[in-house]
């Protein structure tokens, strides 16, 4: 169950309280996707927590709540071309803070907690971060549940994109259907080519054409 504890200080010393999160880190396909969440001081949503920890249906019907409740959100996708140009720990902070810059456009935090033990890069706002944050905050754990929803949406729209990688199932991850359709079909352009097994299907020819 989570354990607010970390909101509730902050919310003693600051109003708007942003907290940061990503989906998405781990797959082999698709974006990795921050979001940044600021809820109304004193707020709470019963049942947000790790969305790791919820089944698809929770984090949906959470995920209206939230996007109900907000001050603000902001979204910032990195997507698995540019992951490869870095590294995925560079995109998910980059994902990050264009998830933080962008919720600024409606409402500018006072302070940020992040999700790692990391801080984000170029960020002009305070942060701290806490490793486990989405277990102690309802900031970061709204703002997991919104990454993890919209990257699973996304992943469902690259399933009618690029069929055959069975996309809406695994939504990109590792799992043993994925690694077969990689080594039956080969690499697809959404694929992060830096990343085992993809790297090791590298000098696959790809024969599937994207639908458009």
């Amino acid at each position: 169950m989570l354990q607010p504890n970390l909101d509730l200080e902050a919310w003693r010393k600051v109003r708007l309280l942003c907290g940061v999160d990503e989906a998405g880190r781990g797959a082999l396909a698709g974006p990795v996707v921050g979001a940044a969440v600021v809820l109304p001081s004193g707020i709470e949503i019963v049942g947000v927590c790790d969305s790791k920890k919820l089944t698809p249906r929770r984090r949906q019907e959470l995920f209206s709540h939230i996007v109900t409740k907000a001050l603000g959100i902001g979204v910032g996708f990195i997507l698995a071309e540019e992951i490869d140009e870095t590294d995925i720990l560079t995109a998910a902070l980059k994902a990050m803070r264009r998830a933080c810059e962008r919720l600024a456009l409606r409402v500018e935090p006072d302070l940020v907690f992040v999700d790692g033990n990391q801080k984000i890069p170029d960020l002009p706002w305070p942060q701290e971060p806490f490793p486990q944050a989405d277990a102690q905050s309802l900031s970061v754990a709204a703002a997991s549940v919104v990454a993890k929803v919209l990257r699973d949406r996304y992943m469902e729209q690259l399933d009618a994109s690029y069929p055959g990688y069975e996309f809406s199932r695994h939504k990109g991850y590792p799992t043993r259907e994925h690694v077969d359709c990689l080594r039956r079909l080969g690499l697809s352009p959404v694929h992060r080519k830096t990343f085992r097994p993809c790297a090791e299907c590298g000098n696959v020819e790809v024969h599937h054409i994207p639908i458009t």
